[in-house]
Order: C-alpha cells, then structure tokens, then sequence
C-alpha cells in the first residue's frame, strides 16, 4: 500500500470514529477513560497537537468542536451525565497508578 492511500484510509477511520461515537453520545468520557484510557478530549488534544506539529494553528475549543461535533458547552449541557462514585474511584485508582 502507498503512503497516499494509507493516509487516506487513516483519515477515513478516523472520520469513522467520530461519526460512531457521535451515534453513541450515551457512551461518556469517565467510560472511555475507565475501559480504554482516551475519550473525546484526549482526541480533540491528540488532533490539536498533530495540527500544530505540521503548522496549522487551532486552539483546544476548537478541536474539541471537530471532535464533538459541537461547542464542549452544547455537549455538557446535552449529553454529559455525572459520574458515579464508582466510575470516579476507578478512575482515581488509574491515575493513581499511572504515578
């Protein structure tokens, strides 16, 4: 397989992520983190910091529009539950063992 389409086919999966996760705005971030270590904002950092290391200047809220596909506000307001205690305490015990 050739770069070109390699990169084509990356960027077509990833285009796919979103759109599934999109479909799936009942998953919340604290269960990404808890169950694969990344969640929407760990995108939206990952796509901030792949545009700048190629030049391209875009500031957190705006990659976490491309990721959301809306304002983090919007999706707060909308979609995002609180977390439960238990959520809370699993991701507590992984960051704490990340130290």
């Amino acid at each position: 397989m050739d770069t070109q389409t390699q990169t084509e086919i990356e960027a077509a999966t990833f285009r796919r992520l979103l759109a599934h996760l999109d479909d799936n705005k009942d998953v919340q971030n604290i269960e990404l983190m808890n169950l694969a270590n990344f969640c929407r904002n760990c995108l939206s950092k990952w796509y901030k910091a792949e545009a700048e290391e190629r030049g391209e200047s875009i500031d957190y809220p705006q990659a976490q529009e491309l990721v959301y596909g809306m304002s983090i506000e919007e999706w707060k307001a909308n979609h995002q539950t609180p977390a439960s205690e238990e959520q809370m305490a699993i991701f507590n015990a992984k960051q704490a063992a990340k130290k």
